[in-house]
């Protein structure tokens, strides 16, 4: 008789190895066994991550600091800079984080370079890291989800609407193979967001109405332009600019405060229209990006989120979400419910857990039970899509409409990925870029 030791190891070995064989149904095992999905006699979950810059090395050193047996066996970024940035601190002894060095089973021959490096990086895993920038997002997931993979990935999960439907069809079938599937909307994991929706759930604030939802601050990095940089390693090196990358700031990091209000609404607006523009941040070196939105999101019952996100220096700065109900206010940051001036409820901050953190010991310790627990892909996607939608209102000045915009196939892909091909979006002779001018672009005629 099995020990209860043995029985778990067993358990978790067969569901890994059977969600990662399920491309095609239990059948397609043996075609598929070559790829060396789960072949570990001690346990190991074995991860790669693809995209290695600031966020993907956080995300691979949160990997390795969970509970689990986990060994990162796979690195793929477009550049070997950044891998070796990536792959050196994480081998770091003395990295503040931890000493995740033994955990690092990196060879050369497991670091691949390039815009395919992904294809060769997935196959070696039990779980998939994507940390590339967003635009890659779709093509990723579903290459892991094809594969069979358990999946961490970073939001905003597309850039475009045609990527949100691709990620919402590789979500359905990442839930019929039963792959766990985390996206790093991290406040679903962090301890007091947790409690305050228990509360909006259970009926403390009564109906919830409106929401004023913030993301301004001064903004963040920019990357110049080097010497006989071909113009697609100038924008993937300067991603944060480009909307075929990005999809500008309110999707990239507004994202966060838009998906609480979805979160606690419980829904996802039904229509858009807003105003934004480029004040401050108006070089050639900011790409084609605005540096402040303003949209009106409005839901099917009527009721209204009010977003902001700016990017100036100098300005107040606010990331936050207030969410008013009937009978109560929520304020995020401050962890309280409030109605009238009286204090209905307030999380002990002391009690705040780390949520990078979090959202990944959940997930390999899940992975380690033999569970199938997560299915964050769909939320994902949706709160990409409202962001991308306000984008969209934000740009043309017109009042955008879910289900319009959902279904309208609309891309801003590359057609090509390759080091000489061209961008979406092209400078002008004094390197300036085309900008989106309200009442003058237009989605639909």
């Amino acid at each position: 008789m099995k020990s209860t030791n043995e029985t778990s190891k067993t358990s978790r070995r067969e569901f890994v190895k059977q969600s990662s064989m399920m491309a095609g149904g239990l059948l397609a095992a043996p075609l598929m066994s070559h790829a060396g999905y789960f072949n570990s006699v001690d346990d190991t979950i074995k991860v790669a991550v693809i995209g290695c810059g600031g966020r993907g090395t956080g995300a691979a050193m949160q990997a390795l600091l969970t509970k689990q047996n986990v060994k990162l066996v796979a690195m793929a970024d477009a550049f070997r800079d950044r891998l070796d940035e990536c792959f050196n601190a994480l081998t770091d002894e003395n990295n503040e984080e931890g000493n995740v060095k033994s955990k690092v089973t990196v060879t050369e021959a497991t670091k691949f370079v390039g815009f395919d490096g992904y294809l060769k990086a997935i196959p070696l895993a039990d779980v998939v890291i994507l940390t590339t920038p967003p635009g890659f997002r779709p093509i990723h997931f579903a290459e892991a989800v094809k594969q069979g993979k358990h999946v961490f990935m970073e939001k905003p999960v597309a850039t475009d609407p045609a990527g949100v439907k691709k990620v919402l069809e590789t979500a359905e079938i990442a839930k019929q193979k039963k792959l766990n599937v985390v996206v790093g909307l991290q406040r679903h994991y962090q301890n007091s967001y947790r409690e305050l929706y228990k509360r909006v759930q259970d009926g403390m604030i009564g109906d919830l109405t409106s929401g004023q939802v913030y993301w301004n601050s001064d903004g963040v990095w920019v990357k110049m332009r080097e010497k006989n940089q071909t113009e697609m390693e100038y924008q993937m090196r300067n991603w944060y600019y480009f909307n075929w990358l990005c999809g500008d700031h309110i999707n990239e990091q507004h994202i966060h405060n838009i998906d609480v209000m979805n979160w606690f609404k419980g829904g996802y607006p039904v229509k858009a229209q807003g105003m934004g523009g480029r004040q401050a941040r108006t070089g050639k070196d900011f790409g084609e990006i605005y540096d402040h939105h303003f949209v009106e999101f409005q839901y099917a019952d009527g009721s209204i989120m009010n977003s902001q996100c700016r990017h100036i220096k100098g300005t107040y700065s606010i990331v936050d979400e207030t969410l008013v109900g009937t009978k109560g206010t929520v304020k995020c940051g401050a962890a309280q419910i409030v109605h009238k001036g009286k204090t209905l409820y307030q999380y002990d901050k002391k009690l705040e857990n780390n949520p990078y953190q979090s959202e990944h010991d959940e997930l390999f310790a899940a992975i380690a039970k033999g569970e199938y627990k997560f299915a964050d892909a769909d939320n994902g996607a949706k709160a990409t899509m409202t962001a991308i939608m306000g984008r969209m209102a934000t740009y043309s000045g017109e009042v955008m409409e879910w289900d319009k915009v959902l279904n309208s196939g609309i891309s801003i892909m590359p057609t090509k990925f390759a080091w000489d091909a061209n961008p979406p979006t092209l400078p002008d002779a004094n390197g300036l870029y085309p900008i989106a001018t309200p009442g003058l672009t237009k989605y639909f005629s």
